[in-house]
């Protein structure tokens, strides 16, 4: 580690320990804060601000390499990260450095001065000020959790706002029904501003279109005003003003279809802004959004496997074990075994279910270092549940070798938290 990335490292941590709770939702310590910067959050590009349940990541990544493509310098801010915290911000395109982002922390730091706020509010605040000091066009603004009380929702006037499916997670905190989830969501719809909505459960729908109906907020909605569909080995846009014949994203899953679809309509529904089909096809082949299905190709894991295929996805409720499931499904060529590591806070056994009819073992590991981790004890116990043959491993190592001494070559699929996608990213490095 160098010693501004451990300068980052260390400010990160002093900034972790100035709230008793990792969330706690609530406006008014962030509030606090940026008044004290003289509310940078207010003099920023036109933002696009994304919620979802899934999704939301990769329509952002989506929406960024578009524009990159057409041109435009691009901020964007997205959680959690994966391997390094400096993912979370891409200041005018590029990752924020290690000295940028030290210097940030530690002035938020000095203005804090040791009042109550939590990690992803002070973080947010630096992202804020990191933008309104380097020239862009845009800002892409992901929601942390939820989306009526979440700290990125001190943006006030954002461009266009968007919602990717709707479906359970987080239930402590955002509600126990897919509408009462949903109604959070939509807490991001602002008057007279467009909302982009993707395809979503009838209750969520209902939810999102009161919310709207309140505020006053316009809906450009999947199925109704734009669809995405795949076309042969392409796909094909319609929306109101733009009818495009484009290539599929790079990322993998019908899923993604609909995310890419999700991003066209944002960038649609954007104003001042030339887009040509061009620069949207080209950013459709080079969108760049690891541990979503991700096939890795080279790393120590790797070289302990050969013939054998590594993939990892960070998906961690039904709704991405249902995703999984469908890819699952056109997997038939080669076996396929399961790597499962997971947070004591996801529905362990909604999340294999999909994945029963198509998976042969599942070898389960407690996330390493981590705290909130659900022991592999558990994961076996719900693999079983559910119908899948699993055995708990003490390592990720040893689990694909348990896989590797069991059968002949397949694949595996490594997932079940973006978590321990993170640490697989790391120790495969």
């Amino acid at each position: 580690m160098s010693e501004a990335q451990a300068a980052a490292e260390a400010a990160l941590i002093r900034l972790g320990q100035l709230h008793p709770k990792l969330i706690d939702l609530s406006l008014g310590r962030i509030e606090r804060l940026l008044a004290a910067f003289g509310n940078p959050h207010d003099k920023l590009p036109p933002i696009v601000h994304v919620a979802g349940t899934k999704g939301k990541g990769s329509t952002v990544a989506t929406m960024r390499v578009c524009l990159e493509a057409a041109g435009y310098r691009v901020h964007a801010y997205t959680s959690p990260h994966l391997v390094q915290f400096n993912e979370r911000i891409r200041v005018a395109g590029s990752l924020i450095d290690d000295a940028m982002l030290t210097a940030i922390l530690e002035e938020c730091e000095r203005v804090n001065a040791g009042a109550e706020i939590t990690f992803f509010e002070v973080t947010t605040v630096a992202a804020f000020l990191a933008f309104s000091r380097v020239p862009a066009d845009i800002v892409l603004l992901e929601v942390g959790m939820g989306g009526r009380l979440d700290t990125t929702n001190v943006v006030k006037h954002p461009a266009v706002t968007a919602i990717t499916p709707v479906s359970l997670d987080h239930q402590a905190f955002l509600g126990e029904t897919v509408a009462a989830i949903a109604g959070e969501k939509a807490g991001i719809l602002k008057p007279g501003v467009v909302g982009v909505i993707a395809p979503q459960p009838e209750e969520a729908d209902v939810a999102i279109a009161a919310r709207a109906a309140e505020v006053g907020a316009p809906l450009y909605r999947a199925g109704r005003e734009w669809r995405c569909e795949r076309v042969g080995e392409g796909m094909r846009y319609e929306g109101e003003r733009w009818r495009l014949d484009l290539p599929l994203p790079s990322l993998l899953g019908a899923h993604q279809v609909l995310n890419a679809g999700t991003a066209i309509a944002c960038l649609e529904k954007l104003t001042g802004f030339d887009l040509p089909q061009a620069s949207i096809a080209d950013g459709l082949r080079h969108i760049d959004w690891p541990a979503r299905l991700q096939l890795l190709r080279h790393g120590p894991l790797t070289e302990t496997m050969p013939g054998w295929e590594l993939w990892l996805d960070g998906g961690h409720n039904p709704a991405a074990g249902e995703v999984l499931g469908a890819v699952a499904a056109e997997w038939i060529d080669r076996p396929l075994h399961l790597v499962v590591g997971m947070l004591n806070t996801k529905d362990s056994a909604g999340f294999l279910a999909p994945l029963a009819p198509f998976a042969q073992t599942l070898q389960a590991v407690t996330i390493p270092g981590e705290e909130n981790a659900l022991p592999a004890a558990v994961i076996v116990a719900s693999a079983l549940s559910v119908g899948i043959a699993a055995n708990e491993a003490a390592s990720v190592e040893i689990a694909l070798n348990a896989i590797a001494n069991a059968g002949t070559r397949g694949r595996i699929l490594i997932c079940g938290s973006l978590h321990f996608a993170g640490f697989i990213l790391r120790d495969n490095a």
